[in-house]
């Protein structure tokens, strides 16, 4: 397993670059534009770690910028929803994913498309689960699994 980043929801994109790039010092690595989804993904990075993030894309920080937010009031982030998830890549989604179910955790999002799955901590904490490489053949029972809950 390699931790990947965190997430944080932002209603002014600007605003928070000043914070997190100007005030705090980290440095924008990348940026992913979703126009179909209206939304942007900007990665982050402390100096120290811009080598291994640039090598890796293994950013320590996800802005996520919602568009619509522009359009009229910005959406309010509550109960943690401004914090989004941890990410971890793992060598087998599926081996992964049953260990947990065994040990009783709740897959919210399954793995379906072998790729990606969400799962919470005891904390309500969303946890997003990443295939290595390229996703793995859609296999039963993942495929055929309801999503459960919010992640």
């Amino acid at each position: 397993m390699r931790y990947l980043h965190s997430m944080v929801r932002v209603t002014d994109l600007q605003q928070s670059l000043d914070f997190y790039c100007q005030a705090l010092g980290l440095v924008e690595l990348y940026r992913d534009e979703y126009s179909q989804g209206r939304f942007t993904l900007v990665f982050l990075g402390a100096d120290n770690d811009l080598e291994v993030a640039r090598e890796t894309k293994a950013p320590l920080l996800e802005l996520t910028w919602n568009w619509d937010a522009e359009e009229g009031e910005p959406e309010q982030y509550s109960d943690g929803r401004n914090f989004g998830h941890l990410a971890y890549r793992v060598d087998n989604i599926y081996q992964t994913c049953q260990r947990l179910a065994d040990a009783g955790v709740v897959i919210n999002r399954p793995p379906r498309d072998g790729h990606m799955a969400f799962v919470r901590s005891p904390d309500n904490i969303s946890i997003e689960i990443l295939q290595e490489g390229t996703p793995l053949e859609p296999q039963e029972p993942w495929l055929s699994m309801a999503n459960t809950g919010v992640w």
